[in-house]
């Protein structure tokens, strides 16, 4: 077990890429694969966690990318948006939206999660949001417990699309 400390949270760039690919396909499969067909899978992957839609959301001046590293080895990170993603829902003023938060299927429960969140926290803070959004997969507890813990709670019933599949979501907020 390597001691917290040697984890270093920094920014992606465009040589992250590739891993940080690697490991959100690898950590959406391990949690989550075996919900879909092959094919919806497939074409979830390829349009959302691909090096393609990687790198053209790292480029989006609305996304903001944090990566957990430890000697060198990605293991986990965390985007958020800076606009809100669920405008219906929307209770604040600047509501932000923490978009995806992975570890490494290998790495869970190693306090990276917390970590990430920690920052993303701060991060929604220093950039005035006044509400936080989170869309969590309605039977995933877990994250529930989680997110609940940062003093967020369910807001509303929404869906999420994976290739042809609707999964039924829940929109969680915190205001801030």
């Amino acid at each position: 077990m390597h001691d917290q400390d040697a984890l270093i949270l920094r920014p992606a760039s465009a040589a992250d890429i590739r891993a940080l690919s690697r490991l959100a396909i690898d950590s959406f499969v391990a949690k989550f694969g075996p919900l879909y067909t092959e094919a919806d899978l497939n074409s979830f992957l390829a349009e959302s966690l691909s090096e393609p839609a990687i790198t053209a959301e790292l480029a989006n001046p609305d996304r903001v990318y944090r990566l957990a590293e430890r000697d060198g080895v990605l293991l986990g990170y965390c985007k958020i948006g800076l606009t809100c993603g669920f405008p219906d829902h929307a209770r604040g003023e600047r509501v932000m939206e923490l978009k995806q938060l992975y570890t490494a299927p290998d790495a869970t429960g190693l306090g990276i999660g917390g970590k990430l969140m920690d920052w993303a926290m701060t991060e929604f803070a220093a950039r005035g949001a006044d509400e936080v959004q989170i869309s969590v997969y309605a039977y995933n507890d877990g994250g529930h417990r989680f997110y609940r813990r940062y003093g967020f709670e369910k807001v509303a019933d929404i869906t999420f699309r994976v290739g042809d599949q609707l999964d039924e979501e829940f929109l969680f907020a915190q205001l801030f």
